[in-house]
């Protein structure tokens, strides 16, 4: 049989052990690093106000000298539910609308890895919030869940479309000034031309009239022709 020399062998292992070793120190340091700095990046989005409004209004804590928490009704509850889901779609679509730019931005090196980090957390922060309203849906009513997205859509679509019709209103009154202008001097204009061209027709059937009496002098005309002929007739008698 074999003898194997395990003091020559001693060496190797405790090579191997050492370098383990260090590998797993160095990757065990390097994700609490990065937890700790993904931990300190500043959030994408800021505070999420209707989902505090809605938690709040869940654990309500009963006032000094009382021992019970005042009752919520379910109808604030379901319209907080409500108000947290609108803003959810608020935040989906910016998400959906930065994640191309964000994209093409990171492959040209113009942004760097933590605003990436901050995306990406801010998608799985929002699959997360997605998750947990469906669930709270669900329990305030049965199968709520399934329709709570398109209803808070609806809400949204509305309320982006009464924003842009206030705006539209709020510069009416300066578009129609700005008309009134426009059509003040389109029509001075007008009556300029107007009266340029009846001053023109004016002078033109007067100066026609005087050059066909320039014409009737100078040529003689009949008159001229009949008493000179007379005169004429005269002299051979």
């Amino acid at each position: 049989m074999f003898d194997i020399d395990w003091w020559s062998l001693t060496l190797p292992f405790a090579y191997i052990t050492v370098l383990l070793g260090s590998l797993i120190t160095f990757s065990s340091l390097y994700r609490k690093r990065k937890a700790t700095a993904s931990a300190t990046l500043a959030p994408w989005f800021p505070q999420h106000l209707p989902k505090d409004i809605y938690l709040s209004l869940l654990h309500l804590e009963p006032e000094e000298g009382k021992e019970k928490a005042p009752t919520v009704p379910d109808s604030v509850i379901r319209a907080a539910l409500l108000r947290r889901a609108v803003e959810d779609i608020h935040r989906i679509i910016q998400i959906r609308s930065a994640k191309q730019a964000c994209t093409t931005l990171l492959q040209r090196g113009s942004v760097g890895d933590d605003l990436n980090e901050r995306f990406i957390r801010a998608e799985k922060d929002m699959e997360n919030e997605l998750r947990d309203v469906v669930q709270e849906a669900n329990a305030l009513s049965e199968g709520w869940g399934n329709t709570i997205f398109q209803s808070a859509n609806e809400i949204a679509a509305n309320t982006a479309f009464k924003k842009r019709l206030n705006e539209v209103q709020s510069k009416a009154p300066a578009e129609k000034e700005w008309w009134e202008k426009r059509r003040a001097s389109i029509q001075s204009e007008f009556m300029k031309e107007l009266d340029q061209d009846s001053t023109t027709s004016g002078k033109s059937p007067v100066s026609e009239a005087g050059s066909d009496e320039a014409i009737l002098v100078e040529g003689g005309g009949p008159a001229a022709n009949s008493t000179g002929s007379v005169r004429k007739k005269k002299g051979k008698k």
